[in-house]
């Protein structure tokens, strides 16, 4: 009989454009110097030749531990699964699903991840005047922590107005402050803050959603693009003189906040760091 505490826990990534993840490598990582195997699949949904609902079910009925979910299924993963945070069912959407007895339990640690990724590039300082481009699923979780983190104003861009006007209206009733622009340029002028929360940048959607005139000025700069590291967006904003928190942080302290909930405990974060800046 295989012990349990050793056999290997499922795990998979479910999204689109995810060749180039590292989500797998992070997780085995961490299953590793927790002392439990991970097995990790990324899980492309038109690829396995099903939706993301007949996907989500096949994984929970195949015994995975849990999921991840990216880009562009974290709001409509909500919908699937059980929410016991408040800060979480606000924003509405998840990027860490448990499989429980109980059902299906929905985490979000792309928030606590990007306020865990904010706090060891700034410290206390207050975010200020913000504009966010994209308020998708990562745009969700990332402008309710910059609310917390003392975003005086924040600033939102999206093709889709309707999607930037609701979660506007969500910050303000939430007690934080949030306006909508119909583009980039106007919501970056005067912001101490740029934040890219879209896909452009990343492998397969090069390109930038913000010219790099328009960083004059600014403090900050946070790309959620981690593959590549460094994008166009945050080398025009390191060429501008801004500070920059790169998607790559992003990804590593959501992923080792998801291990923490597949695990029940934290795997060391200076160890699993150093294990992932080896070469591969």
């Amino acid at each position: 009989m295989t012990d349990a505490t050793t056999s290997p826990l499922r795990m998979g990534l479910i999204g689109d454009n995810i060749a180039a993840s590292q989500m797998p490598r992070l997780q085995e990582e961490a299953g590793r110097q927790l002392g439990r195997p991970v097995l990790y699949e990324r899980l492309v949904p038109r690829e396995r030749g099903l939706d993301f609902d007949a996907l989500f079910d096949r994984c929970r009925a195949d015994g995975f531990r849990g999921v991840n979910v990216t880009y562009p299924y974290k709001e409509r993963a909500v919908r699937r699964v059980g929410v016991e945070n408040p800060a979480v069912r606000a924003l509405g959407a998840v990027n860490t699903v448990l499989f429980e007895p109980e059902g299906p339990r929905g985490h979000n640690t792309d928030h606590s991840g990007f306020t865990a990724a904010y706090r060891a590039a700034r410290g206390d300082a207050a975010a200020g005047p913000v504009c966010m481009i994209g308020t998708g699923g990562v745009g969700r979780a990332v402008a309710f922590a910059l609310a917390s983190l003392g975003a005086s104003d924040l600033r939102l861009v999206d093709r889709d107005a309707g999607k930037a006007h609701a979660l506007a209206e969500e910050i303000a009733a939430a007690g934080g402050s949030a306006s909508v622009h119909g583009d980039a340029a106007s919501g970056a002028e005067g912001a101490a803050g740029l934040v890219n929360c879209t896909p452009v940048g990343m492998v397969g959607h090069e390109g930038t959603p913000l010219h790099a005139a328009a960083m004059r000025g600014a403090a900050w700069a946070f790309d959620a693009v981690y593959t590549p590291a460094e994008t166009r967006f945050l080398r025009d904003a390191g060429e501008a003189g801004l500070a920059l928190i790169s998607g790559w942080e992003l990804f590593f302290w959501q992923g080792l906040h998801a291990a923490a909930l597949y695990h029940g405990r934290a795997p060391d974060p200076a160890a699993l760091r150093a294990a992932m800046l080896e070469p591969v």
